[in-house]
């Protein structure tokens, strides 16, 4: 029996990681749940697992949580804030900690759970977009296993296995390409939220869902594999592979290239993760590839959707610009979630915040939180001043 902790139990990662335990009740218990402001499904789930913790973004939602539950006999301590998700990662009875919150703000408790001791299910790749080297050096040094949670390093993970490093050639990581690969730069410009909502293959919040349109998440992606892997970003190579059945490749410097498949359902890489070195017998249909018959793999288009290079360039820059990178995407984001701005000014506001930043060479926590902060109200400022 394995004790874990979900960091963003209410996420689309964190509601399939929940599946995966009611599936095996018999090798994961529940220790604690985080969520943000989905109230309602947190109290389903308390109900359901019967956490001993439990965290929400402020305490009002925590009042509301506490009262839904009443009296019943839940023994489940609510808890809010920073210091309530700090808690939800730290509680001492956890062995492993997925962190599934969204963005920049999962940094923090992600952080907190590597300094106490608990080994990781990571989902939010955020973390180690802007504070890679920080959260590696630190499980190093506490000893504790970063286990991928996405799709594609999930994929990585398990084609590296059983090789010698020295001997890889690159890495090769697929992209479904999102909703608007075959469109035009000119049909891009006039595309809606709801447009850019309808991914092709999977479903996913909205954030990350945006991201996978512009080709940002796949840029992410690129950073938490250099990471992850200890791999030169200029070896990471990204493939439009509309399919979204070979989640990631491996090349060896003998030519062999080995890639791992699945169809698209991320219970796949979350079991693989919270049981390895097991393997769970996920429900679901197998893959079938004489029905699927043909598989293709296109090169991105990077004038087309700029998001990619910007990233491929933050990495290359390091220090603090990655983290200015996330944060200007973030509220560009949520700035054409809220129609504020068009698809194409994401990548714009984008680099406009990336061009006036000036990187902080003391690559501390502290440089990195000063970086995102203003790298927010830089972002803001840019949009406000587009819409005066």
């Amino acid at each position: 029996m394995k004790n874990i902790s979900i960091l963003g139990s209410t996420g689309s990662i964190g509601v399939s990681t929940l599946q995966v335990v009611e599936q095996f009740p018999e090798h994961f218990q529940v220790i604690a749940l985080a969520a943000g402001r989905n109230a309602d499904l947190l109290i389903n789930q308390i109900r359901r697992f019967r956490p001993r913790l439990a965290a929400v973004m402020d305490q009002e939602l925590a009042t509301i949580v506490t009262a839904a539950l009443g009296q019943e006999d839940l023994q489940t301590e609510v808890l809010y804030g920073p210091q309530g998700y700090e808690q939800v990662a730290t509680h001492p009875e956890i062995e492993l900690v997925v962190s599934a919150m969204v963005g920049a703000a999962g940094l923090l408790p992600t952080i907190a759970a590597v300094s106490s001791g608990k080994h990781l299910a990571l989902a939010n790749k955020e973390t180690l977009v802007i504070a890679g080297e920080i959260v590696m050096d630190l499980a190093a040094k506490q000893g504790i296993r970063i286990l991928p949670v996405d799709s594609e390093h999930s994929a990585i993970f398990q084609a590296l296995q059983g090789n010698h490093r020295h001997a890889l050639r690159r890495i090769l990581l697929t992209a479904s390409g999102g909703p608007f690969f075959h469109k035009s730069r000119d049909e891009l410009a006039s595309v809606t939220p709801q447009a850019a909502l309808r991914h092709p293959n999977w479903s996913m919040g909205q954030k990350i869902t945006i991201d996978s349109s512009t080709l940002m998440n796949k840029g992410l992606e690129a950073i938490e594999a250099h990471w992850l892997f200890g791999v030169p970003v200029e070896q990471i190579h990204v493939h439009i592979h509309p399919e979204s059945i070979v989640h990631s490749m491996v090349e060896y410097i003998d030519g062999s290239v080995i890639a791992q498949m699945g169809i698209p359902d991320m219970r796949i890489p979350i079991a693989y993760a919270l049981a390895f070195p097991e393997r769970l017998p996920v429900q679901g249909p197998p893959l079938d590839l004489f029905r699927l018959q043909n598989l293709s793999f296109y090169p991105p288009d990077e004038e087309k959707f700029p998001c990619l290079q910007l990233a491929y360039e933050a990495c290359k820059r390091g220090f603090t610009v990655p983290a200015v990178l996330n944060a200007a995407n973030e509220i560009a984001v949520q700035a054409f979630l809220e129609s504020l701005i068009g698809f194409l000014d994401i990548p714009r506001i984008i680099r406009r915040v990336i061009e006036k930043h000036n990187p902080d060479e003391r690559l501390t926590l502290d440089a990195v939180l000063s970086a995102d902060a203003w790298a927010r109200q830089e972002a803001a400022h840019e949009i406000k001043k587009d819409r005066a």
